[in-house]
């Protein structure tokens, strides 16, 4: 617990990144907050421990019997500025940046797996998910509950990974993503959900703009967990 005490969690990670490079691999402060926050009991009792290579790679390893993971870091507080830049670019500077702040401290990021075709990198590109982490969230409660979903193939890859926090809610607890979903364990989607049918994002400017309001407002609370996490 005194190391926890040493987490900020409005610490900014591309304060200690290197100009243009991507604090998911640069920043050390946020390789060392993964570490950890995340190296303590499984659902079980079993350890999880998490160890950092001596250079930027492996980010961080797990192994335990003959299982070994290799991890990376990965925003899930996404602003989708590209993709949306035509609604971006709507919004004032200073919400913008408001939520760059907040989306790049401790309660913007997950681990997940590392491979070719990793889990951070299809929920980027698959059509039906688009970076959303409600969407994301939303597969990986699937795979727990015997369903499918547009990332199924992925998750299933890295099925050892899952299997280690037992169910869905041992997932989100060990995580601190209890703010993601309701008191039934489903999950609480920013837009209306019809089984990643509808295109995954907003299209026209009010949704968009309640859309980035409603993410803000869970990754405020998620800041909350952790932080009473770290306390």
């Amino acid at each position: 617990m005194g190391e926890l005490r040493k987490i900020d969690v409005d610490f900014n990670f591309f304060d200690d990144t290197p100009a243009g490079k991507d604090p998911d691999s640069h920043s050390p402060t946020l390789r060392r907050y993964h570490q950890l926050l995340w190296s303590k009991a499984l659902p079980d009792g079993r350890p999880f421990e998490l160890h950092a290579g001596r250079a930027r790679s492996p980010y961080l390893v797990y192994e335990a019997d003959d299982t070994r993971i290799v991890l990376g870091s990965d925003t899930i507080a996404t602003r989708h500025r590209r993709k949306l830049s035509h609604l971006y670019a709507q919004l004032p500077g200073e919400v913008n940046d408001a939520f760059l702040r907040r989306s790049y401290t401790i309660c913007g990021f997950m681990i997940f797996p590392v491979s070719r075709g990793s889990l951070n990198q299809n929920r980027g590109t698959h059509p039906r998910i688009q970076d959303r982490w409600d969407l994301t969230l939303e597969a990986i409660r699937r795979f727990y509950e015997g369903g499918t979903s547009p990332l199924a193939t992925t998750i299933d890859r890295h099925e050892g990974f899952f299997a280690l926090f037992g169910s869905f809610a041992g997932y989100i607890d060990h995580f601190h993503l209890g703010d993601f979903v309701d008191a039934n364990g489903a999950v609480r989607f920013l837009l209306p959900f019809d089984n990643f049918v509808s295109p995954a994002l907003p299209s026209d400017l009010p949704t968009y703009a309640r859309y980035r309001l409603d993410s803000l407002e869970l990754f405020e609370a998620r800041r909350l967990r952790i932080l009473n996490a770290t306390r």
